[in-house]
């Protein structure tokens, strides 16, 4: 440990973001452009500890809550190596674990920061913007470099998918020496990280430096190339030794109510994609995304992906947003049943709640509401229904229960629904007929993630429902293990 004493003599400083009246006109990142002095990044790498017991790398389920960092990456070692001056070794040690940290660093909610030790004396170490400095540094000196294996195995695999798992199985593989060929539904490589981030939350570019190293180091990308319509599933099979599936869990919750069929309600994933691809290909001037202009907009889920519809609709020019959610407030510190090191269950307010806190004066959420009908005119919605509830405990479930007097009609030209995902898009199950999970996921077991299918894997979002990025490096990472000893064994 650097400086036994960091914890105290140092506050926790988070990277700055641009100011919301500033960073709202355009699409650029929210962070701003250059990272702090490296002297102040070393004092952050001091406040870490080296506990005896480091909790942040642990990655472990307690109960349902998520302790630590699914990928292990070991926090302790490269914040020293930070605080030593040492950058070209903290990228080494960071690089063992993490095949992405320029996407961790962006989109991750930190597990490990929540599992500090240094949380309980105050506050914990800014870990993620460590890393973002460590990977940044990396690629300004030079340090990262394509994986180009020194042999191939002449062993083929293809990974369907190319978002955050798809990719680092990918990259695992390919320094295996395998011959990997991802294959990618729509036109550009990232799957969510792409069409499912807003480019102010991790910007474009980031990803696409990160693709073209991957196939600098020898992955081939086949994009436009949908499993089942370009190429099936036997073509695969017969050209390939192993099948990674890697496709995310994309099938959005939905919202079946009064009026659905009305136009102008969008799950939230196309409407980010819409507006993504619109900005990647014309800077939006083709007009083919989504828009929210001169609308109110009503955003009806709390998450993440809830508030980067938020920025987006305020970037488009909406003339109101609000963000609903069935659920209650988050408690603003810890509960009982939420102990450290657990991953916390708090309220925290996101860049686009700050954004529309600073346009509208007041915060867009609201809790406990429940959506009833969406009222149309001439077939485009314009009104939603509402409703407060009451979240009351029958036969050991909490169910919700309508509020008398609280109904009310609220304008909405737009409605985005961000209410999660539940499993995988059937095609894959018809097409290569493998098990399927309760959860309706692909059925792979978490020791060598192999379907029912010897030969074929499944990874990610697609095996272990929506998640975090993280995860998702951790399962392609992990499967990438599997399939390398599968395919050793074979030959």
């Amino acid at each position: 440990m650097g400086k036994p004493t960091g914890f105290m003599d140092y506050k926790r400083q988070e990277l700055a973001l641009r100011p919301p009246q500033e960073r709202i006109k355009d699409w650029e990142e929210i962070k701003t452009s250059s990272l702090p002095h490296k002297e102040e990044l070393q004092k952050q790498a001091a406040r870490c500890m080296d506990c005896g017991i480091p909790f942040c790398h642990s990655g472990v389920m307690l109960g349902k809550a998520l302790s630590g960092c699914p990928l292990h990456n070991l926090m302790p070692e490269f914040n020293d190596f930070v605080y030593q001056g040492l950058d070209h070794f903290a990228y080494a040690r960071l690089n063992k674990t993490n095949n992405f940290p320029e996407f961790t660093s962006h989109v991750c909610p930190a597990p490990c920061e929540g599992a500090c030790s240094a949380s309980l004396a105050g506050s914990a170490v800014s870990i993620r913007n460590l890393e973002q400095y460590i990977i940044e540094t990396a690629f300004a000196e030079g340090y990262v470099k394509p994986n180009k294996p020194a042999h191939r195995s002449g062993q083929k695999v293809a990974v369907i998918g190319s978002g955050p798992a798809g990719l680092a199985c990918a990259d695992q593989l390919n320094k295996a020496g395998h011959s990997v060929t991802v294959y990618e539904r729509a036109d550009r490589a990232g799957g969510l990280l792409m069409y499912g981030i807003p480019n102010m939350k991790l910007d474009k570019h980031l990803v696409e430096r990160r693709i073209k190293l991957l196939e600098e180091a020898g992955v081939t990308f086949e994009l436009n190339s949908e499993i089942g319509h370009k190429i099936s599933s036997e073509t695969l099979l017969k050209q390939f030794d192993a099948i990674a599936l890697c496709t995310g869990s994309t099938v959005p919750r939905d919202l079946t109510i009064p009026g659905r069929e009305l136009q102008g309600i969008h799950f939230a994933k196309d409407y980010l994609h819409s507006v993504t691809k619109s900005f990647l290909d014309s800077s939006l001037q083709d007009k083919k995304a989504v828009s929210a202009k001169g609308k109110d907009v009503i955003v009806i889920g709390g998450g993440d992906t809830g508030t980067d519809c938020v920025a987006t609709a305020i970037r488009q020019g909406c003339r109101s947003v609000k963000q609903i959610e069935i659920m209650p407030c988050l408690p603003h510190s810890r509960t009982a049943d939420n102990p450290w090191p657990e991953m916390p269950r708090v309220f925290k307010t996101d860049y686009g709640q700050e954004e529309a806190f600073e346009l509208y004066h007041q915060d867009p959420r609201d809790y406990c509401i429940m959506s009833k009908e969406f009222i149309g005119k001439n077939g485009k919605v314009d009104k939603l229904r509402l409703c407060q509830i009451d979240w009351q405990k029958e036969a050991g479930r909490l169910i919700p229960v309508e509020i008398a007097g609280t109904e009310q009609i609220v304008s909405a030209q737009l409605v985005l629904l961000a209410m999660g995902f539940i499993g995988t898009e059937t095609q894959l199950f018809d097409e290569f007929k493998f098990a399927r999970s309760e959860a309706n996921t692909i059925a792979a077991n978490d020791n060598d993630y192999m379907t029912s299918i010897p030969g074929i894997f499944a990874a990610g979002d697609a095996r272990r429902g929506q998640s975090l990025v993280v995860w998702a490096i951790a399962e392609g990472r992990g499967a990438a293990a599997a399939i390398d000893k599968y395919l050793t064994a074979v030959k």
